[in-house]
C-alpha cells in the first residue's frame, strides 16, 4: 500500500465550477499520472426515467451510492474498475469504461461525500461554494451553450432542484478539508470573469504556514491577500482570501508560502510553469487568467503531494 493512488475529492452542486478546478489540478500533478471519473455517472436512473419518477439526481435514492463507494475503495487500493458511463448531454447512459487508476485520483461531483464509507475513501476533500446568484448564472450559460436548454428550462430545473439541495449537497460542506467559495468582487456583478476566491482551510489537514500574510496586510491597508479567523457551520477555521486584482508579484510570494516545506518539488509549485493552471473563459468568451483559481488549484494540488509523501 505504500504506492496506493491518492484519492481527491470534489462535491459541489451543478455547476458550481468542479470540472475547472480539476482540470488546473491535473495540470499540475501531470495529467498522465491523474485519473478523473465523475460520480454523477452513478445514477440510477436516466433523464427520462428521473421525470416520469418526480425525482431528481441530486437526491440520494436517484444514485447507486454503494456502487460508488466499493469503486472508489477498489481505486484506493489500486485496482481497476468497469465505471458506469451518464452522458449529461443526451440524458441517457453510455457503455461503461475500464478504468485504472493512475497516481491520482480525482472525484467530482454531486454526493461524492453523502456516506461516512465514501468519505474514508479520499485522502482531499475539497468543497465549492459559491454564491447561488453566480451558480445560476453559471448553469444558465453551461446548460445553454453545452446541452441545449432554453435559459427559462434551466431555472424552473434549479427551482425543482432546490429543496434537494438544501437537504442533501449543501450539508456535505461540513465534511470537506477546505471550503472553496468564488465571488464577485464588492458584492456586485462578475467583472468579466474576475472574480474572488474565499478558502475556508479546516484543521483536518495540516495547510501550508500562511502567518505570513498577516505581516502584508500590515504593511497594506488595503491587501489583496488576507488570512483571518472565522467559524464555517459552527467551528472554528482559518480563511485565506485573494482578490481577483491580485498582482503576479503577490501571488509569487503567496506561492512561495505554499512550496517552502517542499524545496525539491518547485517545479511542481510555479504556476508559470503549467499554462493551463488559472485559465477560464470569461463571459465574454475571453481567456483569462485568474490568479485566485491558480492559487486553489495550486493549493489543493500541494495537499495531494503532501499526501503522497505521507504514503512513501
Amino acid at each position: 500500500m505504500s504506492h496506493r493512488p491518492i484519492i481527491l475529492g470534489i462535491v459541489g452542486d451543478s455547476a458550481a465550477g468542479k470540472t475547472t478546478l480539476t482540470r488546473g489540478i491535473a495540470q499540475v500533478l501531470g495529467e498522465e499520472d491523474v485519473t478523473v471519473i465523475c460520480t454523477d455517472d452513478y445514477h440510477r436512473y436516466d433523464r427520462k426515467q428521473r421525470a416520469e419518477l418526480g425525482i431528481t439526481a441530486l437526491h440520494p435514492d436517484c444514485n447507486y451510492l454503494d456502487i460508488m463507494q466499493q469503486h472508489l475503495s477498489l481505486l484506493r487500493t489500486g485496482q481497476p474498475i468497469m465505471k458506469p458511463v451518464y452522458s449529461h448531454k443526451t440524458g441517457i447512459f453510455e457503455p461503461p469504461q475500464y478504468i485504472k487508476p493512475g497516481k491520482f485520483v480525482i472525484s467530482e461531483g454531486l454526493l461524492g461525500y453523502s456516506t461516512r464509507g465514501v468519505r474514508d475513501c479520499y485522502d482531499v476533500k475539497v468543497y465549492l461554494a459559491p454564491p447561488e446568484s453566480l451558480r445560476t448564472k453559471w448553469k444558465i450559460k453551461r446548460d445553454a451553450l453545452k446541452r441545449g436548454y432554453t435559459e427559462e428550462q434551466v431555472v424552473a430545473e434549479l427551482q425543482k432542484r432546490e429543496p434537494d439541495s438544501e437537504a442533501f449537497i449543501r450539508p456535505q460542506r461540513q465534511w470537506a478539508d477546505l471550503v472553496v467559495s468564488f465571488y464577485p468582487p464588492s458584492d456586485s456583478e462578475e467583472s468579466n470573469g474576475y472574480l474572488n476566491v474565499r478558502l475556508v482551510l479546516r484543521p483536518n489537514i495540516p495547510h501550508p504556514d500562511f502567518t505570513q500574510i498577516v505581516n502584508f496586510s500590515i504593511a497594506n491597508p488595503m491587501p489583496a491577500i488576507r488570512l483571518g479567523l472565522d467559524r464555517d457551520m459552527g467551528k472554528p477555521v482559518d480563511v485565506l482570501e485573494i482578490d481577483g486584482h491580485a498582482t503576479a508579484e503577490q501571488v509569487r510570494e503567496l506561492e512561495k508560502i505554499i512550496c517552502d516545506e517542499m524545496p525539491n518539488l518547485w517545479s511542481f509549485c510555479r504556476t508559470e510553469g503549467h499554462p493551463d493552471i488559472g485559465r477560464l473563459t470569461s463571459t465574454t468568451g475571453e481567456v483569462i487568467q485568474s490568479y485566485p483559481l491558480a492559487i486553489t488549484q495550486l493549493l489543493v494540488s500541494y495537499h495531494m503531494i503532501k499526501a503522497t509523501q505521507a504514503y512513501q
